[in-house]
């Protein structure tokens, strides 16, 4: 599902949205793609996050993983982005979450942000990766191989 996909401003290139790729998504992310969302000739600085699944938790190995959606996930998340590029001086914003069956190594969630320097830069994306796991409604169903399993909020 596509929450949101920024559209055009009035000058070439340039986005009057600053969120300019937000998904809730059933197939695979790529670092690369969530990066070049984000480019722009005014943002000297871009930072990330990319969050992979691990292959054991609380030192119990994984076997699989599912990650499941409220139906409100999509408006919380755009909520969570609008808040963060309001904070801050946001040139360009991305955020991707999984949901469904993961494998260990896949990549669950990416955030990155453009913004002009540095600093704004990696406090932006330290906000939009910590509201995205604690505000918007996504859970995790772990299984592991003794048969065991858990499910965790997104946090």
């Amino acid at each position: 599902m596509v929450v949101k996909a920024g559209g055009m401003s009035p000058g070439p290139g340039v986005r009057a949205d600053p969120i300019v790729l937000l998904e809730l998504r059933d197939y695979a992310i790529r670092a690369e793609d969530v990066l070049a969302a984000v480019e722009h000739p005014a943002a000297g600085g871009v930072t990330a996050f990319f969050g992979y699944v691990r292959a054991e938790d609380g030192g119990r190995p994984v076997r699989t993983l599912e990650y499941s959606a409220h139906p409100s996930a999509g408006e919380l998340l755009r909520g969570v982005a609008d808040r963060v590029a309001g904070a801050h001086p946001v040139i360009r914003l991305a955020a991707v979450h999984r949901v469904g069956r993961l494998a260990v190594g896949e990549l669950a969630v990416a955030v990155a942000v453009g913004c002009a320097h540095r600093d704004a830069a990696f406090r932006a994306t330290r906000q939009l990766i910590d509201e995205v796991k604690y505000e918007v409604p996504i859970w995790k169903h772990q299984v592991f191989t003794d048969g065991s399993q858990e499910w965790v909020g997104s946090g």
